[in-house]
């Protein structure tokens, strides 16, 4: 089984390598960063690096649709540049029993705070996968690709594209007549606390709560970018 991971980034100097660093050291057999204009040294970093380079327009689901479409493995992962994984990570998604629904899940988390509130955030978050079937970006979500062809991969989106991802996958599962959840790894997939930080945990994550019911009820992710803001400004 080769594993390909995808990382899209705008502007992750700071973040960049470590991310491809420890892609590399938790297995991965291909590493492709799908650029959406970054204007510091993202892309210096990356051509330094081993690792292949794709340019895109901006927006999450738009430099996901694009790394994926270069990437050759059985299974994608798609990982944010601010996330990182542990040295193991890879193998368990190998080590899985192969799936005919194809095999689609995600990581258990560690943000990178001491705070009790980030515990429960991480809680939360491990809840959803389990319980909504829903795997988000920060996840380190992995898909087989003959599974994310069939849906039609990312939809090109700028913001929300992980939870149409997986509504995409629930709705492929139900039409199948297929009982398949979400797997989700021990992991970890390490995450940055900066937007949390920044925000404050509570008013983060009711912030992230509101525009995910804002898109379900059909705002334009667009709109939802726009309020969701970009780390670099």
């Amino acid at each position: 089984m080769k594993v390909s991971v995808v990382i899209p980034v705008i502007n992750e100097a700071s973040a960049i390598a470590r991310s491809i660093d420890l892609a590399w050291k938790a297995g991965a057999d291909e590493v492709i960063v799908a650029d959406g204009g970054s204007s510091d040294a993202t892309v210096e970093i990356c051509q330094q690096m081993r690792c292949q380079v794709v340019q895109s327009a901006a927006g999450r689901g738009i430099q996901l649709h694009a790394g994926a479409g270069e990437a050759t493995g059985d299974v994608l992962l798609f990982l944010h540049a601010d996330n990182w994984l542990v040295e193991n990570a890879i193998q368990q998604i190998k080590s899985l029993e192969p799936d005919a629904d194809g095999l689609f899940g995600g990581f258990e988390q560690r943000i990178e705070h001491s705070g009790w509130m980030f515990r429960w955030i991480e809680r939360g978050n491990a809840w959803r996968v389990n319980w909504r079937g829903l795997v988000y970006g920060d996840q380190a979500m992995f898909v087989s690709k003959s599974l994310y062809d069939s849906v039609g991969g990312f939809s090109e989106i700028v913001l929300m594209e992980d939870l149409a991802f997986s509504q995409k996958i629930k709705a492929q599962r139900r039409k199948d007549k297929t009982n398949s959840r979400p797997q989700l790894l021990p992991g970890r997939t390490h995450v940055d606390a900066r937007r949390w930080q920044e925000a404050g945990p509570i008013r983060q994550t009711f912030k992230n709560w509101c525009l995910a019911t804002a898109y379900l009820f059909g705002v334009d992710p667009a709109q939802l970018a726009e309020r969701y803001g970009r780390h670099d400004r």
